[in-house]
């Protein structure tokens, strides 16, 4: 976000609904549907999250802060002559649905540009289909290296897709900060891991694991789960007959709350260690009693603890949303801001209005913006990955989440 005068969103807004634009056609010079109401022209902002089922959370965080930032960017008249519109579209956390979703997007000739997903596996599917289209591709919450990096990330680092961008941090950082902090400051050496399948919490795994071989750890056992399960009885037995002091998920909230307890349950009173997809506070809820001093890793410091969130905070609280902006929501406000501002250099470069060719010139622009955001300074490298690598090591105390360490990996 930039540093600007406090806004004041009204509880008047809808709480958390998006208005949907007509998909107009574009007019002879391209820019855009000029049915926004005030003679200007309409850029739809496109959001692709799982806004129903498990990680609905997450996902209606995201749009809601996709909206506020819209909102936002209206009321200011940040980019002359352009109104902003959001076209949220649920992927229900599933890959398939996330390319139609994409296909749907890139129909529409007024979207310039698109927030999310929540889920690597799902921007993976996705990431080919808006590339074709030439249209850009924000994601707050992907951390899975090869999105950006190519598959042989860890010997040859080639990126895949121009049009994709991520403000999050990879699990090429994420894996590594957390076994750092697990055997340096917890002092845990004897790991059992345990991932999904999905590409998300295998991905996250596999970077741990190296890093904990590497400084000395040792891996006890490991075990996939079935990410549509609930009953982890058969695995919590095998956790507490391998004499492990600490268990490492890779996954999701909805599998690692029910996990959690069940290893407990079984004998094994070692804490839970997972990366961004269990800090929630339905982690908590799923897990109950069992869930203390289970821990999270996650991208950025708490947005709550950041100068450059005050206003964010503010404005969401103000705006009436119904939901929490949850883990992501800086991020989602910084995606979304980005889109924006990468729409206000192409505005001004044609003269005040959309060129025909906006899609490709806004990916263009979008390699090169740079600005003070909600999570602190957002801009992208080479690979269209965020220049900014902090993360934050969260403990569950007293029922919510707790700060435990923020900081960097050293590699």
């Amino acid at each position: 976000m930039r540093q600007r005068s406090l806004i004041a969103i009204t509880a008047t807004l809808a709480a958390g609904a998006l208005t949907l634009t007509a998909c107009g056609s574009r007019d002879e010079d391209g820019g855009g549907s000029s049915d926004s109401g005030n003679g200007g022209t309409t850029v739809v902002i496109g959001v692709d999250a799982p806004l129903t089922g498990d990680l609905s959370a997450l996902g209606l965080g995201i749009k809601n802060s996709v909206d506020l930032a819209a909102k936002t960017a209206n009321k200011e008249k940040y980019v002359e002559g352009i109104t902003f519109k959001v076209e949220a579209l649920d992927d229900q956390g599933q890959a398939s649905v996330g390319q139609q979703n994409a296909t749907k997007l890139v129909a529409n000739d007024d979207v310039l540009g698109v927030v999310g997903p929540l889920n690597s596996s799902v921007g993976e599917s996705m990431q080919k289909v808006f590339d074709q289209a030439k249209l850009v591709e924000v994601s707050p919450a992907n951390t899975n290296p090869a999105l950006t990096q190519g598959v042989n990330w860890q010997k040859e680092k080639v990126r895949p897709y121009k049009s994709y961008f991520r403000t999050a941090t990879t699990d090429a950082i994420q894996g590594p900060f957390a076994a750092q902090y697990v055997y340096n400051d917890a002092k845990k050496t004897k790991v059992f891991v345990i991932d999904d399948k999905k590409t998300y919490g295998a991905g996250l795994a596999a970077t741990f694991t190296e890093e904990f071989k590497k400084l000395g750890g040792k891996v006890v056992g490991t075990e996939h789960i079935n990410p549509d399960s609930k009953d982890f009885n058969a695995v919590a037995t095998k956790v507490k007959n391998s004499g492990a002091d600490v268990v490492y998920y890779g996954g999701e909230y909805p599998q690692a709350g029910p996990l959690s307890k069940q290893i407990k349950e079984a004998g094994a009173k070692i804490p839970l260690v997972g990366g961004d997809g269990i800090y929630s506070a339905d982690f908590i809820k799923l897990a109950g009693e069992a869930g203390a001093g289970d821990l999270a890793t996650s991208v950025g410091a708490p947005v709550e603890t950041l100068p450059s969130a005050k206003e964010f905070v503010a404005n969401y609280k103000a705006g009436g949303y119904k939901e929490d902006y949850e883990a992501y929501g800086g991020y989602s406000y910084d995606s979304a801001w980005a889109i924006i501002e990468a729409v206000k250099k192409v505005v001004e470069d044609n003269g005040g209005k959309l060129p025909d060719d906006a899609r490709s010139k806004v990916v263009d622009a979008m390699q090169n913006v740079s600005f003070d955001g909600v999570t602190g300074k957002v801009s992208f490298d080479e690979f269209g990955d965020a220049t900014n690598k902090q993360l934050t090591v969260y403990t569950v105390k007293d029922g919510d989440w707790a700060t435990v360490k923020s900081g960097t990996f050293t590699g």
